[in-house]
């Protein structure tokens, strides 16, 4: 079984941008989403991948993750079955060490997150906080693409 074991963070300041080795924008929509499972569609520039993510373990560090990449016709196709909400965000990727955390800047309806995540070999791996790592927030759920979907922070009164 794929397993994702994945940290997340609030960043602070952009001192990513120029950290990062990469960056490219992507386009999400969830065509099911119960439970803490979820289907899901990503486009970006170059590739389109079908996921499939198992619900969350008690710490909401670990969950089942299964990834396939799809044709990029096939996935703007699928793309028109997504629930309402869909997220839109610039990735950029920053080395830390032996790991690359995934800071995304997020758009439209989620403008004005941004979030780091770094995935892990288990849930007790030790890895290097670069500067603008911020507060933790591994485990809220608020904090799951497929809730910002339907939830979009620029709705969220107590975090602003």
């Amino acid at each position: 079984m794929a397993l994702e074991i994945e940290r997340k963070f609030l960043v602070e300041g952009d001192g990513y941008i120029s950290q990062a080795f990469r960056h490219y924008d992507i386009i999400q929509g969830y065509i099911a989403h119960e439970n803490g499972r979820s289907v899901r569609i990503r486009i970006t520039d170059s590739e389109a991948v079908l996921t499939i993510k198992g619900p969350s373990d008690e710490k909401g560090m670990t969950r089942y993750e299964w990834n396939h990449p799809i044709p990029l016709q096939e996935a703007r196709e699928l793309f028109e079955l997504h629930q309402r909400g869909t997220i839109e965000k610039r990735r950029y990727l920053v080395h830390s060490g032996p790991h690359v955390f995934e800071i995304d800047e997020f758009h439209g309806e989620n403008e004005g997150l941004v979030m780091a995540e770094v995935e892990l070999g288990s849930e007790t791996e030790a890895f290097d906080k670069p500067s603008f790592i911020g507060k933790e927030v591994t485990g809220d759920t608020r904090f799951y693409n497929a809730y910002l979907a339907v939830h979009p922070y620029k709705d969220w009164a107590e975090e602003k």
